[in-house]
């Protein structure tokens, strides 16, 4: 993690906040005047910046803009005289994260910091860029169309519509428009608009100002602006709220948009890459989407074929994805047989590239020998009742004693019985193993599935009249979140709370709370 930097003429300040930053164990760097950190951004940024707003030479909304110029995302907390509201009101104005008034007190400054830390960390993670795009692979005729798709669109900026069923890589698509136009060297911002709740999904495109709406703390850049000179990719635009529909609507018409709270326009530099797995066409007649904002969408449109159209590359799919799974888990690469090949080559999975990625993580993990005969894969799929989802239980689908979980055991299925969601979560771990590995969860139960099943839990432990219902939960449920990031991360702390979205000291509270085990600094 990047330094917190101070900028402060008071050397008593510089020093107080200092010391207090070193308990937190947070590394710092201290300037006497804003000029010197103007130089020092040319070669290093940090985490989180402070600086008091007078000073001799250049003031510290002089530093706030210069910071904003060149990095948009960093949060800068000024420091203002108690009485000096019209710094404030401007400090709020150039985007500043927040302001501490003197006299402050110290704990509460370093929460304030801590607090813009976990911003900046949250930051960087959306932000992140891939180094390299996932390789999309392909050599059926209908994928050949697509990569010659992506090559005629590579020096253009034109909205693009990626349409095809679920988990046929439309995201991939989108990453490979995006790195092989003129923007690949700007973000690439991905949001799923079906896995937003309604209410909040306008402040995550479009940000907001602080105090717009209870927990409003403090202004925060939305995904428009996240992306801003790059790339924002739409996922599951068909399920976009229909007055949320309007507003991008008019982002994608004159190029302008508010936060939310806000009364400043505020200009959008980027282009627009949308995908659904909808027939837009239909859901326009049935007046669920806008027909202008279709129209707006649809200037290119890219139709991703299903599995089913390409069965040719399964098997260039299944040796890459079991190469995949077999580095992600430490193991030797499983080898599938001439007639598991041609077995798998047959079959229609729904879920297509996804599902099929799915059971190579599930053949890495549970198929007891290199080489995979058919024997090998999942009871499901060899009786031919399709493959709905193989080798993963939800922790949380345990708890109800009316249940049994389901674990797989060579190709098929059997009980482990019934109790609490951290017996289920052993008992899944302890399937999960392979050569003395912990294995990452390799396939997801339907949604549906493990949403009632929690329900149900709750409902029984409201009617048992058990106190404290929504602690016992949550601490199951956030559990559960760490310790499969931790074993994703293969231990890794600071790793495992980028991939959650959270504060390194969020990630470390939580841990230590929780009585967390295995976990280590990156």
């Amino acid at each position: 993690m990047k330094p917190i930097w101070i900028v402060d003429d008071d050397e008593s300040i510089r020093w107080v906040l200092e010391k207090a930053l070193a308990r937190e164990n947070l590394a710092t760097r201290s300037f006497s005047n804003a000029r010197e950190a103007m130089e020092a951004l040319k070669t290093s940024t940090p985490q989180v910046l402070v600086s008091d707003i007078r000073m001799p030479g250049e003031s510290g909304l002089v530093l706030l803009q210069a910071v904003k110029a060149q990095h948009p995302g960093l949060p800068v907390i000024i420091i203002t005289a108690f009485s000096d509201l019209d710094s404030a009101v401007a400090s709020f104005q150039g985007g500043a994260f927040e302001y501490l008034a003197k006299p402050f007190d110290v704990d509460k400054a370093v929460e304030l910091i801590r607090r813009a830390l976990e911003e900046s960390l949250r930051e960087a993670n959306v932000e992140q860029t891939l180094s390299e795009t996932p390789e999309i692979l392909g050599q059926a005729p209908a994928m050949q169309d697509v990569f010659r798709a992506i090559g005629r669109l590579s020096q253009s900026n034109v909205t693009v519509l990626i349409t095809g069923e679920s988990g046929t890589g439309k995201e991939l698509v989108a990453r490979a428009l995006h790195k092989h136009s003129p923007r690949s060297s700007q973000p690439f911002i991905a949001l799923n608009t079906a896995a937003i709740p309604k209410d909040l999904l306008e402040s995550e495109l479009f940000g907001h100002e602080r105090g717009a709406f209870t927990g409003a703390q403090a202004t925060r850049r939305g995904r428009f602006e996240q992306a801003e000179g790059g790339t924002l990719f739409l996922d599951e635009i068909g399920d976009m709220p229909f007055d949320l529909q309007t507003r991008l609507l008019r982002v994608l018409s004159d190029g302008h948009f508010y936060r939310v709270g806000g009364h400043q326009p505020l200009k959008a530099n980027v282009r627009v890459i949308a995908a659904t797995h909808q027939n837009l066409e239909q859901r326009v007649r049935d007046g669920l989407f806008r027909e202008d904002l279709y129209h707006r969408l649809n200037v290119i449109r890219l139709r991703l074929p299903s599995l089913r159209e390409r069965r040719e590359d399964i098997p260039i799919l299944t040796r890459y994805f079991l190469t995949q799974s077999a580095k992600q888990l430490g193991a030797e690469v499983k080898r599938m047989s001439d007639n598991a090949m041609l077995f798998l080559s047959g079959l229609d999975l729904p879920g297509n590239v996804r599902q099929l990625e799915n059971l190579c993580n599930w053949i890495t993990v549970m198929a007891p020998g290199q080489t995979v005969e058919v024997k090998d894969l999942p009871q499901d799929l060899t009786d031919g009742h399709g493959f709905t989802q193989v080798g993963y239980v939800s922790p949380l689908a345990a708890p109800l004693q009316q249940q049994s979980a389901q674990i797989p055991a060579g190709g098929g299925y059997h009980s482990v019985g019934s109790g609490n969601a951290e017996s289920a979560a052993a008992a899944v771990a302890a399937a999960s193993t392979l050569n003395g590995q912990s294995a990452q969860p390799v396939a997801a139960v339907e949604k549906s599935n493990w949403i009632t099943l929690l329900e149900a839990e709750a409902a029984q432990m409201l009617s048992a009249g058990r106190p404290e219902v929504m602690d016992a939960l949550g601490r199951i449920f956030e559990s559960t979140l760490i310790k499969t990031a931790l074993r994703h991360t293969h231990g890794r702390k600071n790793d495992a709370a980028v991939r959650l979205g959270i504060g390194r000291n969020t990630i470390t509270r939580k841990i230590q709370e929780l009585g967390i085990d295995g976990a280590k600094e990156d």
